[in-house]
This record gives C-alpha cells, structure tokens and sequence, in this order.
C-alpha cells in the first residue's frame, strides 16, 4: 500500500462515509485554518462523532433547521455552531448528503501559527492548553459562524483545508462516552482520541443546568 503524503488534501469520499467510521480516522490529521494573518495549522488528537436523526445527542435530531441545515451535507463541510452564548464550535459534516451528521473537532496540538493562536487564546497557561476543548480549538483558529458551510476539500480560496497528516497507531486510539451529553444519548461510546496525549481535553459528564428561582 503506497503511503499518502502528509501535506495530501483529504478528498470529499473520505467524508462520505458513516460519521463513527470518519471520526477515529480524524485524529491525527491537520486542520490548517488560512486568514489574513497568516496560516494556523493543528493537529487533531480528540473528537466527537453525532449521527444526525438517529442521535439524541446530536442537534440534528429533531430535524433540519436554520441553524443545523449544514449538517444535513454535502460531506466535507464545516458546520460552525454558538453555544451558551459565547462560543464556536466547529464540526466536519459526513455523508451520505442529506443524512445529517458530523464530527466535533474537540482538541488538537498547534503545530504552525502558535503565536497567532496564543494571542486569540491569553488565558492559555501554556501549548497544551491553546485548543484544549472545542471552544478553545475554535478561538484559537479564529472560527466562528461566518465560516458555517465552508467547504474543507475545496482545491483552492477556502479558509479551512483539512490534510492527510499522520494518523496514529491504532493501538493508541481510544473512546468511550461524549463529554456533557445526557439523556438517551450520554451513552454512546462516540468520543475518540490519541492516549496520553496532552492535548486532549479531559471527560467530564453531563451535568443539568441549574435554573435561577424567580421570585413572585
């Protein structure tokens, strides 16, 4: 089998797979975020598989929206999401177009652009830490809702380009269950990452929200 080069795209049928068969295969490839500053590139050591309508976890469940249509495909698309009204996360869509789902890019080590990074991320105690969590990883690439759609597999002009880079050893690939996901779906085992590495975020399960009593 002739090994791919690490700088070599991934192409669209990469995506087009199920979404638990695409996320393991994510660790360990470079998400490679362009702008105007310059390049950040990251390697992703931790991600999260949702499987659209078959998935209470996921906010595809329920049906297309406004706010989830990316997810619904084509393959090979970012879906950028606001949550807890603060943050982005970013997503990689898979296919089959149509079938909503896609990966949570949870965690990654910057291997290029760390200055521009820790400048996004100050409070950052040190590398490790940059993109430590998907709200850190999308901070630290500068991602937010305007990039929701952006085609990660386009040849050329496109902000976000994901590369082959160098897939771990299967033996060092982990997963059990997503962090903070409750309900019917705290249980899937969907959550994969690179052992030992120091990148990955820790587990943490789903806690309820508390909500503040209202005086009458």
């Amino acid at each position: 089998m002739t090994d791919v080069p690490a700088r070599t795209p991934l192409p669209r049928d990469f995506f087009d797979r199920p979404v638990v068969d695409v996320a393991p295969d994510l660790l360990g490839r470079t998400l490679v975020r362009h702008s105007p500053d310059g390049p950040i590139e990251l390697r992703l050591t931790e991600v999260e598989a949702y499987d659209g309508e078959r998935d209470p976890g996921s906010h595809a469940y329920r049906g297309r929206t406004a706010r989830n249509a990316t997810m619904f495909g084509p393959p090979g698309h970012a879906y950028v999401y606001f949550i807890y009204g603060m943050w982005f996360s970013v997503n990689l869509v898979c296919g089959p177009e149509g079938k909503a789902s896609a990966v949570l890019l949870r965690a990654g080590e910057i291997l290029t652009g760390e200055p521009l990074a820790a400048a996004r991320r100050p409070k950052a105690r040190n590398a490790n830490e940059l993109a430590k969590g998907p709200a850190r990883l999308a901070t630290a690439l500068d991602i937010d809702r305007s990039l929701d759609g952006t085609d990660v597999c386009a040849p050329t002009d496109t902000p976000l380009t994901i590369l082959h880079g160098t897939p771990p050893p299967r033996d060092v690939v982990r997963n059990g269950p997503r962090t903070g996901v409750g309900g019917d779906g705290a249980d899937h085992p969907w959550r994969y990452w690179i052992d030992g590495d120091p990148t990955v975020s820790p587990y943490r399960p789903h806690s309820p929200r508390r909500r503040t009593a209202t005086a009458t």
